[in-house]
């Protein structure tokens, strides 16, 4: 057994198909296919349920799976704690983020990569709970989510700035001049949203609700990439960050503040405290540290 045998089988569960697993791999498939088996072999156990094409792993090749990236996240911490052991960072920083928070990542990830050239990055955006337990199963280093309830015993973290609501829309449709946007007024326009569930949108709802206003949302969706397509076309308007930047994505988009407009709980930069903790979790911290 190698690692690179974990990082094929890895490569399988990410694309579900043998050819591009092979192709992220930059192997042929009978190789990556042969690999597997001696994997198989090795462990005498069936990991891969094959048909004409993928079909899905079975019990046994999905226990190995979970111990492959828990084998895998250590080979490639212990790379990047010797390298920071000679004074340089390398390997990928593998970085949560809440949807719709007001932390921008872009220019830490400036900073970082500024100071270590051969550092790389993996950004997703996952719920407060996914980030939570990705940390835990060490298949993330950082995570910006909320502050709420949060195991400190488990996890370090380090307050950001608060999130500030302001109202999203194409001044092409709409026109709100400069003064702050009552909830009042949110609740007659054409809004979206993200769906229940996630923190941003509870705490839309908490100051929708607490003023006794029940807004009927034009379009709801997980994607805030739709958000703003939504936003874009003038459909709608939408509650976003007040301080994100994504009015910047285009010259029609503005962003209106909100009287009294911010999320139910505090955001914050978030690492798991027990070893084997990442050297490029630690200096992703040191960095914010010395900018706050």
């Amino acid at each position: 057994m190698d690692i690179k045998q974990l990082k094929f089988l890895i490569a399988l569960d990410e694309t579900r198909h043998f050819g591009q697993a092979a192709a992220r791999c930059h192997i042929t498939q009978p190789t990556l296919s042969m690999r597997l088996r001696n994997l198989e072999q090795e462990l005498d156990l069936p990991l891969v349920n094959r048909g004409q094409r993928f079909e899905g792993f079975t019990a046994p090749g999905e226990r190995v799976l979970a111990w492959a990236r828990t084998v895998l996240a250590a080979y490639d911490g212990l790379q990047a704690e010797a390298a920071a052991c000679r004074g340089n960072l390398v390997g990928t920083l593998r970085l949560g983020v809440v949807p719709l928070s007001s932390f921008d990542p872009l220019p830490l990830l400036h900073r970082l990569h500024g100071q270590h050239p051969n550092l790389r990055f993996e950004l997703s955006a996952l719920s407060s709970e996914q980030i939570l337990e990705q940390l835990a199963s060490n298949r993330l280093d950082i995570g910006v989510s909320y502050l709420e309830r949060l195991d400190t015993e488990r996890f370090e973290s380090l307050a950001l700035d608060e999130t500030r609501m302001g109202l999203l829309y194409d001044q092409r449709h709409f026109d709100f001049g400069d003064q702050p946007l009552s909830w009042e007024t949110l609740a007659e326009l054409p809004l979206a949203a993200l769906t229940s569930g996630m923190h941003f949108r509870q705490s839309m709802d908490h100051n929708f609700h607490s003023r006794g206003l029940n807004p009927s949302f034009l379009l709801q969706t997980d994607a805030v990439h739709q958000l703003l397509q939504a936003v874009h076309g003038g459909l709608c308007c939408a509650v976003m960050p007040l301080n994100g930047g994504l009015d910047a994505l285009t010259e029609h988009l503005r962003l209106a503040p909100i009287a009294d407009a911010h999320t139910l709980a505090g955001l914050g930069l978030i690492m798991r405290r027990s070893a084997p903790r990442s050297a490029l979790a630690e200096a992703c911290f040191a960095l914010c540290r010395e900018t706050s």
